[in-house]
Order: structure tokens, then sequence, then C-alpha cells
């Protein structure tokens, strides 16, 4: 079906978000409705780089990318920033779901939510796709009958052509560095995995390493965090760092330290076919551990707490309370606390699947402490086999992103028949009626 006038806006904020489920989801709409106009709205983040609009242009999806530091001015005065068809749907897929809910209501449009864990605004939302059972059952009841099941996004991941030179597979090990991309990640992750693969190298000579770039961050951004303008950078032990440029025996763009180990900078977006080839990963909490459980990358997290910076970093409320000048160092101490009597669960596939899929570690660890246990993990490769094995039974079949597709065109062809701010029909009978078998297929 074709919807000419049609505009689908797709509401995100982080790096994370934007490859692992609005590229995908993009691509999908470009195939399904191929004569509506999708934009790209990305919303306030406290973490955001200022690359984020440039990246999402890049990736050739979308007619239009509104970058964050315009969104308050397109949600005050719309109609002034361009001109916007009569029918159409803001789906959020990540960052805080009000933004959505109050660029829909400005806009006239329908609202589709993805809900990961919960739809915090299911009054507001005309369909709920959860991802799974786990956000199915939080939706209250009354507004069920907008909620269907679609699957995880993640799960849809596939290898790409083109970018960086492919990774040698004959290495014996390959190892995956993941720190993150927020600067607060950063600041702690680079200095952590570099003296963790410095530690590493030393008992297995044969491992390489490579780091994919996330997309706002550039090779010399790397090198800044890994050197002595970062002062975390001494705590862990890790050495001085030196950026080499491509050469014909190194075709990537490499790190590497003073005790010669060099790791290879992967900065094709997504790199999900380097990512497969991995022995293991080592990351850091957030979306890239729902990534690498999506690719069936065996992994360790790890999450430092010795440095008040590691909660800067985070999202929502708590992530706010500790960069407030005055009560965030004591929000910072009880949160942590927190963190470490709970022990674990902070993960994606833990989280999943409600126990340890893959080994967590949380607390005031260091680099030979991590680098031992994945030394461990390459002495046993059936204990990497089993891991992987539970993250491919974890991630569940595909078609996340055609389901969340449907459901959009589904919006948009109800719309025209609903008048504006009345409700749309429930979730078909058949798709309501599905849903237990849809959660056990989740």
């Amino acid at each position: 079906m074709v919807f000419p006038q049609s505009d689908i806006v797709l509401v995100s904020n982080g790096p994370g978000e934007l490859l692992t489920w609005v590229y995908p989801l993009a691509r999908r709409l470009r195939r399904d409705l191929v004569a509506a106009r999708l934009h790209l709205v990305l919303t306030p983040c406290p973490h955001a780089h200022g690359r984020e609009a440039g990246t999402a242009a890049a990736l050739g999806v979308f007619d239009h990318v509104i970058p964050a530091r315009c969104f308050w001015h397109l949600l005050l005065l719309p109609r002034r920033y361009r001109r916007w068809g009569s029918q159409g749907v803001v789906v959020f897929l990540g960052g805080d779901q009000l933004w959505a809910v109050l660029l829909a209501a400005r806009l006239g449009y329908r609202h589709v939510c993805y809900a990961e864990w919960v739809a915090r605004w299911p009054r507001w939302c005309d369909r709920i796709a959860a991802m799974g059972p786990v956000a199915y059952g939080r939706v209250p009841g009354r507004w069920r009958l907008r909620t269907r099941i679609v699957g995880d996004l993640m799960a849809d991941v596939s290898p790409e052509q083109g970018g960086s030179p492919p990774i040698p597979e004959a290495a014996p090990a390959t190892i995956a560095l993941l720190p993150g991309s927020k600067p607060a990640k950063l600041c702690l992750g680079v200095p952590f995995m570099l003296a963790t693969a410095e530690k590493l190298h030393q008992h297995h000579p044969e491992c390489r390493f490579l780091l994919p770039l996330a997309p706002m961050v550039r090779h010399r951004d790397l090198l800044r965090f890994a050197g002595p303008q970062n002062p975390l950078a001494a705590t862990f032990g890790a050495s001085a760092a030196r950026l080499d440029a491509p050469s014909p025996s190194h075709p990537h763009w490499s790190l590497c330290t003073a005790t010669r180990v060099r790791i290879a900078l992967v900065d094709r977006h997504p790199a999900h076919d380097q990512l497969r080839r991995c022995t293991m990963a080592l990351t850091t909490v957030g979306a890239n551990t729902a990534e690498l459980a999506a690719l069936a990358v065996p992994m360790v997290v790890v999450l430092p707490t010795q440095h008040p910076q590691v909660m800067r970093a985070w999202d929502g409320p708590l992530g706010l309370l500790s960069r407030a000048p005055l009560l965030g160092p004591v929000v910072t101490k009880v949160v942590v606390s927190m963190v470490l009597r709970r022990g674990s669960g902070l993960a994606w596939p833990n989280l999943q699947a409600g126990r340890m899929v893959v080994p967590e570690r949380i607390g005031p660890i260091t680099p030979t402490q991590i680098a031992r246990e994945m030394s461990v993990l390459l002495h046993h490769p059936a204990r990497l086999e089993a891991m992987t094995m539970a993250l491919r039974q974890l991630r569940g079949p595909g078609g996340a992103t055609a389901a969340l597709s449907a459901m959009v065109m589904e919006v948009l062809r109800l719309q025209v028949h609903c008048r504006r701010r009345h409700p749309l029909p429930p979730v078909a009978e058949r798709s309501v009626a599905e849903q237990p078998a849809a959660a056990e297929r989740s």
C-alpha cells in the first residue's frame, strides 16, 4: 500500500539506538513505504557528541534529519520549521518516551511506541510495539488492546558490505573491545580496556584485538581518552598509545601501545560482520550488550565503579541526579552501593533471561582481574561455545522490523477513517489471540 502524503517521524537520541533500532527499521520502511517521507528527529541527550545528525544523514535512508539542538524549536513552532503532511506517524525508538508523546501531539500525528521493557505513557500511544512478554505484561490491562508483541529489533541484524577491510580470520583468537560511545563511558572504558588488552597479550601474544568505533567517535578521540589528557588513564596502568595510519601490512587505523599491542580500529557502521568473527568481546553495559547478544558473540561485561564518572554516563533520572552539583556525589554513592548489592543483571542478555547468561563484573575491578578471567575462557573454548548457544536461544526468531513496519502501515491506514484525537480501533482480534504464542517465541 502507498501513502503518498504521509510523514513517518522516527524519534531517538543515542548512537546505540541509532544503529540497532532506527537504522534497521528505517531500511524496512523505505522498502514498504516507498512514497512516504521518512524523517529522523533526535531528542536532547546529555551525552551527545553533537555529531549524531551527520552520522544519521550519512546512512542515506532519511529524507530529513533534525538535530537535537533544533528539537525545542520544532516542538514550539513545527509549522514554521517545515511543511508537514496531514497524515503521519511518530515512532519512538529510544530516549525519553515523553518527547515522542509531545511531538506526536504537536504535529497532530498518531504515535507508535516501541517498548523494550515498559511503555511509560500508554494512554497517549495509539499502538505499543512490545519487544517481548515482559514489556507486554507491564502494559495496564485497559491498554493491552493497543499492544502487540513484535519481537526484538536486534534479532534482525545482518552483515553489510563495504566499509573497513575485513579482519583476517587466520588469527587463533580475536577479541573485540567495546568501551562505549558516550564521553563519560569512554573516559573509563578506553584506558581500562587498553590496560586489559596489554595484560591479556602477555599471556596470549597470538591474540588480535579490534575496536569498532561508535558512529560519533573519531580515531583521535580514542587517543585523547587513552592519553595524559584523561586523568583516569594512569589509574589503570595502561601504557602510552599512538595512532597508526593504514598501511599495506595493517589496512586499518590502529591504536598501538608502548608494549606493542596493536588494536585495529573498525570505522564501518554497523560492524556486524567484523564482530561475528570475534572469539569474544569485552564490553561495558549499554546497547553494546544487546548488539553482541543478537550476534551471539560471547562477552565479558565490565563496570568499574571506583570512579564516580561511571554514573554520569547513565540515562534517566539517576543519571541526571548524579550530575547535580551538590546532590550528585551522594546519589552516586547510594546507587553504586545498590548495584554492588544487586550483583548482576545490568547486561541486556542477563536482564532478558533473568539469569547469568554472560559474566558481569561490577565493582572496583582491575584490568589484571579481567584479563585473568578472559584468559581462562580462552583456555576453555567449550565455555565460550555454551555462551554462544545460550545467546542464540535467547535471541529468538527475527522479523521484528517487518512486524513494526506493518504496525506503522496499519496506523496510517486506520487514521484515514478515524477523526483526529479519536482513538484507533484495537489491534486485530487475530493478533491479540496470537500474543501467548508470540510470547513463547520471544
